[in-house]
């Protein structure tokens, strides 16, 4: 299903296999060991490319770097949250007992409960949270996986507007159609295809450009807004929106103001107050390439290097100790990084 056109967005980007280029070495004792290919694109505060590497217009899908824009038409749609729970909203979180009690509160609040919802049953996406969840001999539920935040919000949303709560992840349910909206007016252009994602909402296919656009509109709208809402509780609650110890929290900590949202597949997106963004996309969806691009493409942004540090690359360790590392290659590293 392709949604109809809507008025004041562009066409839909073009569909055809991604023309990735490199954007990340792995370095052991001094050789290349291996390459990750992807894409970047870095916005200026008034939406001027400041980098753009790989294939930053052609349709893919931004999976849960999605989720704020789906918070925002939730927001938008009556969904009357805002701070911790509006953060777990927008979340694809670890597990944590904090993010299942917060689950059961949003549930409770629709005078509903976990059966009514609709997600994959899953094990916890932390690893810490995965490990005991399995040592304790429980099995996968749709309360632990990590979409179930977001689910519990639109069945809340749901309930507030009167729709029917069986259907609501049918692209055709009110709920999607108002999110399909917000996400072709916040990313600017048609949604190219609408496939499901892993948890079993619809999935909506922009560019990666695009994806940054609608970052940067969140961080700039106005105070109050559904927008500045989401990109508040995010900020705010990083570890709702994630988990204590992942690294889509401790950057959002460690650079004031940032709004950011990861995503399966090698996906990261992120904003800052004045609306400076940027978008990655790792083709073979290597999480230990994503950190260290992501970084890269902040510092192109204008992000201090030395706060960046500790996101620029995993260690690889050889016998023990350190013999290399995953690093971004030129030309992510930004000039003044020499």
């Amino acid at each position: 299903m392709t949604p109809a056109p809507r008025a004041g967005v562009a066409d839909a980007p073009v569909i055809r296999e991604p023309r990735h280029a490199p954007v990340a070495h792995v370095v052991r004792g001094g050789l290349v060991e291996g390459v990750h290919y992807g894409s970047v694109v870095v916005l200026g505060t008034g939406g001027e490319t400041l980098l753009d590497v790989g294939d930053t217009e052609a349709a893919f899908y931004p999976r849960s770097a999605l989720k704020p824009v789906q918070a925002v038409a939730m927001v938008r749609a009556g969904l009357p949250l805002d701070g911790e729970p509006l953060s777990l909203a927008a979340a694809s979180h670890s597990g944590q007992e904090r993010h299942l009690d917060g689950v059961r509160r949003l549930l409770e609040r629709a005078g509903l409960t976990e059966h009514d919802l609709r997600n994959v049953p899953d094990l916890p996406y932390g690893t810490g949270e995965r490990d005991e969840w399995i040592r304790a001999g429980r099995a996968p539920s749709r309360l632990a996986q990590n979409c179930s935040g977001k689910h519990a919000a639109m069945l809340y949303t749901c309930r507030v507007n009167g729709w029917s709560l069986e259907d609501y992840l049918d692209p055709g349910h009110p709920l999607q159609r108002a999110v399909a909206a917000t996400a072709e007016e916040l990313t600017g252009q048609r949604i190219a295809r609408v496939s499901v994602d892993g948890c079993g909402a619809p999935l909506f296919a922009v560019s990666l450009r695009g994806l940054a656009r609608a970052a940067a509109r969140l961080t700039t709208a106005p105070a109050g807004t559904p927008e500045a809402r989401v990109a508040d509780a995010m900020r705010e609650h990083p570890e709702m929106a994630s988990g204590s110890t992942r690294d889509v929290a401790a950057l959002m900590r460690a650079v004031p103001g940032l709004l950011s949202k990861d995503g399966f597949e090698g996906v990261q997106v992120a904003a800052l107050p004045d609306g400076r963004a940027v978008a990655v996309k790792v083709s073979d969806g290597a999480e230990r390439a994503r950190v260290p691009v992501t970084a890269a493409a902040l510092e192109w942004a204008g992000v201090e290097g030395d706060v960046l540090k500790p996101f620029s690359g995993a260690v690889l360790l050889g016998g023990g100790r350190p013999v290399g590392a995953v690093s971004a290659v030129p030309p992510l590293p930004a000039p003044s990084a020499g």
